[in-house]
This record gives structure tokens, sequence and C-alpha cells, in this order.
């Protein structure tokens, strides 16, 4: 008798005899069809699927708007809308504009740093819930597709952080200093934040199905409270006479953290806390370590049930 065959009848024994069928599989050297790899391998199996990754993430917005009459433009006409509506309803209706020097630079910063940690979050949420078929179909590391997301909004952010510093420059009168320098760098940090956060929420999503319909507002209040349409420290400090250590929990949400340092940059005489960019550095890290050992950890659920 083969060891195979030998194995499934000392299984079928050990069934009716109560011998613990791990026991059995140790055995033989038997292991899970799906099991989750040790963290090292798991990150190198992300590795060698990286172009799959990129791919995907390609398609994906490629495809986006392949339907619309107008295709690709689609990318460069929706920030320039949303930076229209945002500056007429916040700006001119609410007044801001009066109250914060360069005030439509300032707003439309905040609102595009924003949108890319929103929209790679909301996706994340999704990743996993919205690829069922893919996932019980084909065997890869699971993190690929929030991965995948948090790439697709980069992309997509690229352009509109092209926009943005054109209308800087026109907004604010000034040209490019080599501060700008720093942009790539603000934008990694973020990105390492938005890749961690989608990962914990890709495993949220998974099995709470519920957060996509609590997401909205969970996304909504961080709107509010990262000083997106209004200055954290005027606000809080100066017009509501609340306490310094207020603005600074304020200040040190990872939105608000990564808003701040990138007005910093981009605005003539934006002051913002000193240690600004230590925040975006220890999210950064923090939510890419936790969020890849979090979603680590569930591997071998995605896609059950």
């Amino acid at each position: 008798m083969s060891q195979p065959e030998s194995a499934v009848a000392d299984a079928q024994a050990g069934g009716r005899s109560g011998e613990p069928l791990s026991k059995l599989a140790k055995r033989y050297g038997l292991r899970r069809a799906i099991a989750r790899p040790r963290f090292h391998a798991y990150l190198r199996q992300l590795w060698e699927r990286r172009h799959f990754i990129m791919t995907y993430a390609t398609s994906r917005n490629v495809s986006k708007y392949s339907s619309s009459a107008l295709g690709q433009l689609w990318q460069v006409l929706t920030p320039l809308l949303n930076a229209a509506i945002y500056y007429v309803m916040f700006g001119l209706i609410l007044g801001g504009q009066g109250k914060i020097e360069h005030y439509p630079a300032f707003l439309l910063t905040g609102m595009f740093v924003f949108t890319y940690t929103q929209r790679s979050v909301t996706a994340g949420a999704k990743s996993i819930s919205g690829n069922l078929s893919l996932i019980r179909a084909l065997h890869f590391p699971r993190a690929a597709l929030p991965l995948a997301y948090a790439i697709q909004e980069l992309q997509q952010l690229a352009i509109s952080m092209g926009i943005l510093m054109v209308l800087v420059v026109v907004s604010t009168g000034t040209l490019p200093t080599l501060f700008w320098l720093m942009i790539p760098v603000v934008l990694l940090l973020q990105t390492m934040f938005n890749i961690g956060a989608s990962l914990v929420m890709a495993r949220v999503g998974s099995s709470m199905r519920d957060m996509n319909q609590l997401l909205p507002f969970i996304m909504r209040t961080w709107l509010y409270a990262s000083g997106v349409f209004f200055s954290i420290q005027e606000k809080v400090v100066g017009t509501a006479h609340m306490p310094q250590w207020v603005a600074n929990v304020m200040y040190a949400n990872p939105a608000a953290s990564y808003i701040e340092f990138m007005r910093d940059i981009l605005l003539p005489k934006h002051p913002v806390p000193t240690w600004a960019w230590m925040s975006c550095v220890f999210w950064a890290v923090f939510a890419l370590a936790f969020g890849f050992w979090y979603f680590w950890r569930a591997e071998e659920r995605y896609g059950r049930g």
C-alpha cells in the first residue's frame, strides 16, 4: 500500500478509534491545503506578485471610465469639478475665504489630500467582499487586493496633485520652491498609512457586512475633524476658546497630519505644529506594520462561508 493510501486508511481508522487526526497528519507530513504561510514568506509571495498587483490596479483605472463618453478625461475633470464645488460652498457661501489667507489653495490642498485617504480606505473595505469569486477561484496572497486598490488611488492622485500644484501657483501668486521637493516624501508616508488602513478595513469589511453602511458616516466625521475646511488652531483655540491640547489632538489625527504637512509645503506662511512631521512618520510606520500583520492573521478565512 502506498503512503497516501496508508494515510487515508489510518485516518479512517483513527477517526473510528478516537485518535486525533492532527497527530496522523503530523506523522505523514500532511498540511492544510490553504494554510497561512509564515509572515516573511507571505511578504515574499506578495513581492513575487507585484506585476499582477500593478496590472490589476492599472486595469481598474482604465476600465473605470471606459463606458463614459469622455473616457479618461474624467480623471482630470473630477478633481477640477470637486475643487469648484468646494470653493463655492466653503469659500464663498460659508465665508471661509475672508478668514484664511490663500483660502482656495488651503481648501483644495485639504480636500485632495483627505480624499486620497478616504477613497483608499473605502476601497480597501470592499476589496475582499467585492472579489469573492476571484478569491475562491485562484490561490494568491489576499493582501494583493487591498494593495491594488491603494495603488489605483495613488495613480489617480498623481493627476490630482498636478492640478493642485497649478491651482496653488495661480491662487497664491507664488512660484514653486525647493521645499516642494518634499511633496513625494509626504505622499510616500501617506501612501504607507493608506495601505495599512486599507488592509485593516479589508479584514473588518470581509467579516462585518454592515461596515459598508457605517463607513460613509465614519468618513464624514473624520473629514470634519481633520481641519479640511477650517484652521484647527483658529477654530478650536481662537473661536471656541478650548484648551490647546484639544487642537493638538486634532492635529495628531493622521489625516490632519498629512494635510497640515502638505499645506506647510505648498502654502506661504502657513503655521503648523513643529511635531507634525513626526506624527506623519509614526502613523505611516505603525499603520503599515500593524495593517499587514492584522490582515495576515486572518488569511485563511477570506472567501470562506
